[in-house]
């Protein structure tokens, strides 16, 4: 398939609402000539990135909008744009790929639209740039009612989160210290000639200068490191599980903090994996036979406790809750376009309700770490400070990281330019048998 073709039905797809970048992107990846699936997640990644400010321009350009049937040409127009903004891909060759694309989307009438948009763009950018410039979506690449929320939640952070989302992220990982330790695993890489430093906040996250292909990357196959996060690295670290805990990892597809889990007990703990989603327990699966650790992996409704708790209590719970995203967005810029303002109340109330129903399954003395990759205290400090005001066996202790900020009930980091991603985490205790 044509590289183009492929980013026009994959951003079409996601501005129907008909899935997200990352269920989308590995069908057509597949479709795509092996040299071309660089440049398509390219394409598909910046243009959803800037898909707000793109969409202000067309609006400007276009006589009138796109029905969703056409949504295929309008992603058409906005790759266009975003090559024409942010690549070096020459203006005449950008608008030739576009007609060409509606042609082999067998669109033919858009072929001369097309064309007549982007040459007016090209003629007119410096007048539309002043024009446009005021409005917050042109100006921050974000929605309009996002940016809201955080100017009045974080006001003083508002201009880095921004900038940090429409920044590509970097590619961290974590090494596997039951293979060797961080120091060994940087050593390795001087080795293969692949610049890379250590994080500052995850004891054992190493930041590569330049990402690469995971399958050059010493040792990754044997289980050495995984690619995640340093914000995600935290979460295993603060739960700070102990040989001979239970411990239970609640809503935990794609794996990665099971992984790290059973690596800081050396694979000898009793851990529990559960994800509502029994095609995403494959990939945690897979994730754990590279690395040679065991879990016990359920497909269940974490919140229908009675069908699949055995009645054991749990030293150890990590709820890394569903949520709005909003901190991952750099990694996942379809968040833009897919999530509404709605979203938000109704995320909260399944948040509450998985801490209500978990609860009941942690020992006494045991800590339950809250986990988000939220940047809106309305799924984080609210609601765990609803469910400690009705719940006096909760104790809210501090966060152990200099990552990020203190909060009324937690700690939130903000993503960072070439650092972490948007994360929040409590940590609650529970006291007393209620």
């Amino acid at each position: 398939m044509n590289v183009r073709v492929a980013t026009a039905k994959i951003i079409a797809s996601v501005l129907r609402g008909e899935g997200s970048l990352n269920t989308l992107l590995p069908e057509y990846l597949a479709k795509v000539d092996d040299r071309d699936r660089g440049l398509l997640q390219q394409l598909c990644y910046g243009t959803l990135r800037f898909y707000p400010r793109l969409s202000v321009y067309l609006a400007e350009l276009l006589a009138k909008p796109f029905k969703a049937k056409d949504f295929d040409i309008e992603a058409t127009l906005a790759c266009s744009l975003y090559q024409l903004l942010e690549t070096r891909i020459p203006p005449h060759a950008a608008v030739n790929e576009a007609v060409a694309t509606c042609q082999n989307l067998k669109k033919n009438w858009a072929k001369g639209l097309t064309n007549a948009v982007l040459r007016r763009f090209l003629r007119e950018r410096a007048t539309l740039d002043i024009k446009l410039g005021s409005r917050r979506e042109f100006q921050t690449a974000h929605p309009d009612w996002l940016i809201d929320l955080w100017q009045a939640a974080w006001p003083e952070q508002l201009e880095q989160l921004v900038a940090a989302n429409n920044h590509q992220p970097p590619m961290t990982l974590r090494v596997n210290q039951i293979h060797c330790s961080r120091d060994q695993y940087l050593s390795t890489l001087a080795e293969a000639d692949i610049q890379a430093y250590p994080t500052p906040f995850s004891d054992v996250g190493i930041t590569l200068q330049q990402p690469c292909d995971v399958i050059n990357l010493p040792g990754f196959a044997e289980g050495q490191v995984s690619v995640q996060d340093e914000a995600a690295q935290l979460a295993a670290q603060l739960l700070a599980p102990r040989s001979g805990q239970r411990v239970l990892d609640a809503c935990c597809a794609p794996g990665g903090k099971t992984g790290h889990i059973l690596e800081l007990l050396n694979n000898q703990g009793d851990v529990i994996a559960i994800d509502i989603a029994a095609e995403r327990l494959t990939r945690v699966t897979d994730n754990l036979l590279r690395l040679g650790l065991q879990a016990k992996l359920i497909a269940a409704d974490t919140a229908d406790i009675a069908s699949w708790w055995d009645g054991h209590p749990f030293d150890r719970i990590l709820l890394d809750a569903p949520c709005s995203a909003t901190g991952v967005i750099r990694r996942h810029p379809d968040v833009k376009l897919m999530r509404r303002p709605t979203d938000i109340a109704k995320l909260a109330t399944l948040q509450l309700s998985l801490l209500r129903a978990l609860w009941p399954l942690l020992a006494e003395g045991g800590v339950l770490l809250y986990a988000t990759c939220s940047t809106l205290a309305q799924e984080n400090d609210q609601v765990i400070a609803e469910f400690a005001g009705d719940n006096h066996s909760v104790h809210v202790e501090p966060v152990a990281t200099e990552a990020g900020m203190a909060t009324s009930a937690g700690r939130q980091l903000m993503p960072q330019i070439d650092g972490h991603d948007g994360f929040y985490f409590a940590r609650l205790v529970k006291t007393a048998i209620a």
